[in-house]
């Protein structure tokens, strides 16, 4: 899709984006190339990461990176520098969902997925913040999840560690924010990526697509917003939780079926995600 089909919106913005060679983090490049974006994608499937980057656009680069590895970091955003002449925006999209009982997954599942999730942004957020300082300018967007807001059985590692985004998020915006840095939260719910490959969802809360949480970031990005949920009924639910008492709050995610939807999964429908992210 060319660029010059969309609103343009956010022409001259230069935006990197880790884990876009599919997924949320594609469909994300795609809205944001149509709107009128410089787009440098970067991903650890390399090949997925180019083909990404030819299906969207001719102009948009595709580079290798490891988000757990600091040097791996600063070389994408080296790149993208250079590819882009410049940096506006880094969004810290890549992410891992391994899920299933709390001791059945080894600890090198654990270890990974936390060095992902986690560090990972923490990483990128180190790399790219001197330079948007010292530019006087920047916007960073953190991918995170509703289950960084509600804990489920079957999610512990995945539901602390976007957890820790949410406030990792905050804690800068505080810190950093006035001095020139915007900071994004984004939180989806169930999303049709290979994330929740055999998993049923929750009940009443119809999954999202990736487009919509790519819209959802192109509009942050537009008018510099804090939190984004997707959808955006999640709002007044994650507030409201915090104050209904654990009683109350368990009834209701019990009828939601929140608390199985980690633990009664179909396990040959999620082999090939598994297989994927063991080799990550």
């Amino acid at each position: 899709m060319s660029a010059s089909t969309g609103n343009r919106t956010l022409s001259g913005k230069r935006i990197a984006i880790t884990g876009a060679g599919r997924g949320i983090g594609r469909a994300t490049a795609l809205e944001l190339h149509r709107r009128g974006a410089q787009v440098a994608i970067g991903d650890i499937d390399v090949d997925a990461a180019k083909d990404a980057a030819t299906a969207i656009g001719q102009d948009v680069t595709a580079h290798h990176i490891d988000v757990t590895d600091s040097e791996s970091f600063a070389s994408f955003l080296a790149d993208a520098r250079q590819a882009m002449g410049g940096l506006d925006v880094l969004i810290n999209n890549a992410g891992v969902m391994p899920i299933g009982h709390f001791l059945d997954q080894p600890e090198s599942v654990v270890r990974r997925a936390m060095e992902i999730n986690l560090l990972g942004p923490t990483l990128g957020m180190r790399a790219a913040l001197p330079g948007m300082l010292e530019q006087g300018h920047g916007h960073i967007v953190n991918v995170a999840s509703s289950a960084g807001k509600a804990a489920v059985p079957g999610g512990l590692n995945y539901c602390a560690q976007k957890a820790g985004i949410i406030h990792l998020t905050e804690g800068a915006r505080v810190e950093f924010g006035s001095r020139g840095i915007d900071f994004t939260c984004v939180m989806p719910s169930f999303t049709n990526t290979d994330l929740i490959a055999g998993t049923k969802g929750t009940r009443f809360i119809k999954n999202v697509e990736p487009e919509d949480v790519a819209t959802g970031i192109a509009e942050a990005i537009e008018k510099k917003r804090k939190d984004v949920f997707v959808p955006k009924s999640l709002r007044p639910i994650v507030t409201i939780q915090p104050l209904m008492g654990r009683r109350l709050r368990d009834a209701m995610y019990r009828t939601l079926g929140a608390y199985d939807t980690f633990l009664d999964i179909d396990q040959k429908g999620r082999a090939a995600y598994d297989d994927r992210i063991a080799k990550s």
